[in-house]
């Protein structure tokens, strides 16, 4: 805690659509892993808690789903949750793709949502891949969006790159209300250690066969030990939905599966700073998606309201 007599704390929604970079601007504001990034659009399933700290300020950032036209039940429950959490920030923050060569239906639909929002709680534009731009589109898009909804400010960044990330983390911790910090200093997330080792590992599945991998497929850890070293040993199962899928996973021989573990290790390790043995098995359980159990240890809701 700071010395500081007076202590800032809230939270910010961060919201947009799949891909847009939430994930990474979340990580790069909290200093560590709390949210997996992947190539593969929407891959962010529930609304993670980050937190990061500025001077007297802890900024608590809610990673959320990406805004999209949901189709299946799982859809629902993911953008049910975006909403959610947006609803539950003191500052929104709408972060956008902008190399997309243009403003789609749904991001206007998002747009005109967030204009009715505006006049209750803070509102920010981050435009985000600016590296990506040329800087006259960028300025055009930024006019063009500021008239679509009433933005409290706008700014332009590469959450990948850390270019103008700080500027948006004093901003929030500026805007954020006098208040005692509700986590410990050194605390980075809220999620539960088994659920972000399961997610880190779900993230190297995405990151080696995104090309090849539906959106079927979850990761749960079945197994936490400790031991007195500080060593820890996971057992974590790898759903699919069909033996086809299970066999990309494996690999020949289980290289791929080897390979996934290996990679999955070393960022739990970085992340969790002990000595970590992970072991990894795949099971084909065609229902997942429809399972309550799944649904309620991510904190998502069942019919997607």
């Amino acid at each position: 805690m700071p010395d500081q007599t007076t202590t800032i704390c809230g939270s910010v929604a961060i919201i947009g659509a799949p891909n847009a970079g939430k994930s990474t601007l979340v990580n790069q504001m909290v200093g560590s892993k709390v949210s997996i990034v992947s190539p593969k659009v929407q891959t962010t399933r529930n609304r993670i808690l980050g937190i990061a700290l500025y001077e007297n300020a802890q900024v608590i950032l809610i990673d959320t789903p990406g805004l999209f036209a949901p189709q299946t039940r799982l859809d629902r429950a993911m953008v049910s949750a975006a909403w959610t959490g947006a609803s539950e920030g003191d500052v929104i923050a709408y972060i956008f793709d902008s190399k997309k060569k243009s403003i789609n239906a749904n991001d206007r639909q998002t747009l005109a949502r967030l204009a009715e929002i505006a006049g209750d709680i803070p509102v920010v534009l981050i435009l985000n891949k600016i590296d990506l731009i040329d800087k006259t589109r960028l300025f055009e898009l930024a006019t063009e969006m500021n008239k679509l909804c009433p933005f409290k400010d706008t700014f332009m960044i590469s959450a990948e790159k850390g270019d103008g990330v700080k500027d948006v983390l004093k901003y929030f911790a500026k805007t954020l209300p006098e208040s005692e910090w509700i986590f410990d200093e050194d605390q980075t997330t809220d999620m539960p250690m088994r659920l972000l080792a399961a997610e880190i590992t779900r993230e190297q599945v995405f990151n080696q066969l995104y090309q090849e991998i539906p959106y079927a497929i979850t990761c749960e850890t079945e197994t936490w030990e400790e031991f007195d070293n500080g060593d820890v040993r996971l057992q974590q199962i790898i759903h699919v939905e069909k033996d086809q899928q299970k066999a990309i996973v494996l690999g020949k021989g289980g290289e791929r599966l080897r390979e996934i573990g290996s990679r999955a290790r070393k960022e739990l390790e970085i992340i969790f700073d002990r000595k970590v043995h992970l072991k990894l098995f795949v099971r084909v359980t065609d229902k997942w998606k429809d399972d309550p159990l799944y649904y309620a240890q991510w904190g998502l809701s069942t019919d997607g309201k």
